[in-house]
């Protein structure tokens, strides 16, 4: 059996179902605060989510959807702007507990940190955004359970590019073949694949229930806990009890 070295994690849609109530949201007070009229709908984000990064989506959504606004000179500037305060609003949400931890994720986090095996996160949202998280849902200083934080423009290119989990890799000196990645998209599952690492647990939420997972080792519909076992979409069985644990992912390895 081979030895399991790293469990590295997506966030946003991964460790919480942040996406639809959070940073929807977020964006939808910037632009009322920006004076924009623009109002982002669960269906619209849904199909904004094609392009992973805050400033990249606002590109997007002018380009796609809102060709009519006027651009300012330097639109860069103006995006930056927006994004760093749908920021502060994402993070107040966080603060006031909005957003709660995704089924079984605190259980198999605090189940590794026992067991001596490193945690990791590769994500494309800021490190602010990973901060509120973590400091609104797991106990105080678990910031410090993850040995390597890839957020936000750490790398040039986001998911699907391989750069954020190659980044993330290079930091802790480990090999591709020994970590598992968990995901909740196609897109993260590019990027994981790319980086060499061949053992991808997806669960998935509304937003990617329907995306193309044939990449992953295992497509579920959560992690699990005791009360809510975790069902398998497609891919190797979970145990009986329907709960992830570290036992499992060895085996996938």
């Amino acid at each position: 059996m081979a030895d399991l070295q790293a469990l590295i994690f997506d966030v946003d849609g991964t460790l919480a179902d942040t996406e639809r109530d959070g940073h929807r949201v977020a964006f939808n007070r910037a632009f009322a605060e920006a004076g924009l009229d623009w109002d982002w709908s669960v269906e619209l984000y849904g199909h904004l989510l094609a392009v992973t990064g805050g400033k990249e989506r606002i590109r997007f959504y002018l380009d796609k959807y809102n060709t009519g606004f006027q651009r300012p000179d330097d639109l860069d500037g103006f995006i930056a702007d927006l994004h760093r305060n749908k920021t502060a609003h994402y993070m107040s949400l966080m603060e006031e507990g909005a957003i709660p931890l995704r089924p079984g994720v605190q259980r198999l986090l605090e189940q590794a940190r026992s067991a001596g095996v490193p945690l990791a996160i590769a994500t494309t949202t800021t490190p602010e955004n990973v901060s509120a998280l973590v400091a609104s849902t797991l106990p105080s200083g678990a910031l410090d359970w993850f040995t390597v934080i890839g957020a936000g423009d750490i790398v040039p290119a986001k998911k699907p590019a391989p750069d954020i989990y190659q980044w993330v890799l290079s930091e802790m000196d480990l090999d591709a073949k020994s970590v598992i990645a968990f995901e909740d998209s196609s897109h993260g599952v590019s990027s994981a694949v790319g980086a060499g690492i061949d053992k991808v647990v997806v669960t998935v939420n509304d937003y990617t229930r329907e995306q193309d997972f044939a990449l992953a080792t295992v497509v579920l519909d959560q992690l699990g806990e005791a009360s809510t076992p975790a069902a398998v979409l497609d891919g190797t069985a979970v145990p009986p009890d329907g709960v992830v644990d570290l036992d499992y992912l060895r085996l996938l390895l």
